[in-house]
């Protein structure tokens, strides 16, 4: 079957692709769960988004690589968290000291409850999303439901982060990428595009860096 010849040779592509990947060896080799960790660590040292004390959310979490950076820059030389470090995914997440573990649809009322009351009516410092769905292949759909995330972990944003806060989400150029970046720029002061090394050329993905919401 051609079909079938062509997709295993696409997966097969894609795992020694994988495997050879510089950024996957490091990433193994450092002990974080994901090669998209450098993703974040680059992002920061650019923009300086974490520091102890803060009160972070991290949308679309898992596998935790991206939390495992997170807790590293808010930790005191003893290695303890300092600040509050709120983790969410459908996904499960194998626990990090320090973190909390929200595992569920963030518009779901009993894992909304369970935020309010972590977060006992402080608002966010830093929103981080790294969300993105299962891909269909199928460019018009996949464009639309990587935007829905978008526009959810906006609403997310609007509802829980501080006025000088920071949200950081991966976003997919194409059908709609355009309209979100004005949405941001009327909801945020400074808007910025970022294409972070670890990002593949080949992927469509860039970062988005939205500081300091505009009055409403």
């Amino acid at each position: 079957m051609p079909v079938a010849t062509k997709k295993l040779k696409s997966n097969r592509a894609w795992i020694e692709r994988h495997i050879n990947d510089p950024f996957v060896k490091r990433s193994r080799a450092e002990g974080y769960r994901a090669r998209s960790v450098y993703k974040l660590i680059e992002l920061n040292d650019k923009e300086k988004l974490l520091k102890p004390g803060y009160t972070v959310v991290e949308l679309g979490a898992a596998p935790g690589s991206w939390t495992q950076v997170v807790r590293e820059k808010m930790s005191t030389k003893s290695g303890d968290v300092n600040g509050k470090i709120i983790a969410m995914d459908i996904l499960p997440m194998d626990p990090i000291d320090g973190v909390t573990f929200l595992q569920g649809d963030f518009r779901e009322q009993e894992v909304a409850d369970k935020l309010a009351e972590i977060l006992d009516g402080e608002k966010v410092d830093v929103v981080l999303s790294d969300m993105a769905p299962n891909l269909s292949g199928i460019p018009a759909a996949d464009a639309a439901r990587c935007l829905l995330l978008n526009e959810l972990a906006l609403e997310f944003c609007l509802d829980h982060l501080k006025p000088n806060g920071v949200f950081v989400t991966k976003v997919f150029q194409g059908s709609g990428f355009s309209q979100y970046v004005e949405a941001l720029k009327k909801t945020f002061q400074k808007v910025l595009t970022r294409k972070p090394e670890a990002s593949r050329d080949s992927s469509a993905e860039v970062y988005l860096v939205a500081r300091n919401l505009k009055k409403r």
